[in-house]
Order: structure tokens, then sequence, then C-alpha cells
């Protein structure tokens, strides 16, 4: 998406091609995703609205809350953003939680990042034990998602993701 700045190497240039080959070039390029990012408080409360809100946009982009597609997308960010209020939190720092809709492959896109880079999340669901209280959460997302993981994050943290299916029959 176009910002109207430029970086070192990246000025803009001029071309001896006519306008009408620059402008069919604009029209070949894919159009930029539908998505959502907002920062919330590392707080329970932060974690519930992070996912009210991520239910919200589901029905905007068409999906009904008791939808399979806007059900499933809530049970993985109330995970990702409990994980990153429980394990993630570091004084004074938010999470931020973006979702992306890709409709043409079928998926939504849920991101989780928080500011503590100490703590790496495994890179496979943990065992739990049956009587355990917790250590299930990402036992439920690797079910849900397609894929899922983390990467650090730019300045610091990590971001963890999953890769939900929605169903075409779902969309209204």
């Amino acid at each position: 998406m176009p910002t109207g700045t430029t970086t070192p190497g990246h000025e803009p240039r001029r071309s001896t091609t006519s306008l009408a080959a620059h402008t069919v070039a604009l029209v070949d390029e894919a159009p930029e995703l539908p998505s959502f990012a907002e920062q919330f408080l590392s707080s329970p409360r932060g974690a519930q609205l992070a996912r009210r809100l991520a239910v919200r946009r589901m029905e905007e982009w068409g999906y009904p809350p008791a939808s399979d597609a806007s059900c499933t997308v809530a049970l993985v960010v109330d995970e990702l953003a409990a994980n990153a209020v429980q394990h993630g939190q570091v004084p004074g720092r938010d999470f931020a939680l973006r979702l992306t809709l890709d409709t043409a492959a079928g998926l939504v896109r849920i991101e989780v990042a928080d500011a503590a880079s100490a703590k790496r999340p495994p890179t496979a669901p943990p065992s739990s034990y049956p009587e355990g209280e917790s250590g299930r959460g990402l036992l439920l997302v690797d079910v849900l998602a397609v894929r899922w993981g983390s990467a650090p994050r730019q300045s610091v943290g990590k971001t963890m993701w999953a890769e939900v299916p929605i169903e075409a029959a779902t969309h209204l």
C-alpha cells in the first residue's frame, strides 16, 4: 500500500514508458487482502476484547458470529491472546492482534504479538495431563488451524500466528 514516502534506493524514477502502460501494470497488481489490526492492554480484559473485536470483524467480512468460521477464529484468538497475557506480558507493553482474510485461499490468518522475547513458544503443542487445569491452548490451536507457529517480532518480542480455514458455505 503506497504511503507517499520513499526510502533510500527506492526513489521514484522517470520512465519513458507511456502512462497507459504504467496504468495497466498497476491494474495487474494483486489487491491487498482485507485485514484488521489493533493493540490491547496485556490483561485478561484485553484478551476478552480482542476476541470480541475478532468476532465483530468476521461479521463485517460476512461470517456471522454463530458460523463455524467465526467461532473458530474466536477460539484461536482467545487462546493466543490468553497466552500473550499470561506468558508474554511485559510491564507497560501491550499485545497486538492482526487478522487477515484470504478468501482465495479459504483462510483467516491470526497473529498475536507480545513483547516478551525471552520466553519462546514451543514448536509443537505440549502434552497435557487429563487432570491439568491448563496447557491445552496450543493443542486446541493445533486442531483448529491448518498451520501455526511463531516468528520473532521486529523490534522486540514474538508473534504467534495461526491460519484457520473458512468455509465458503458459511459466508453470506
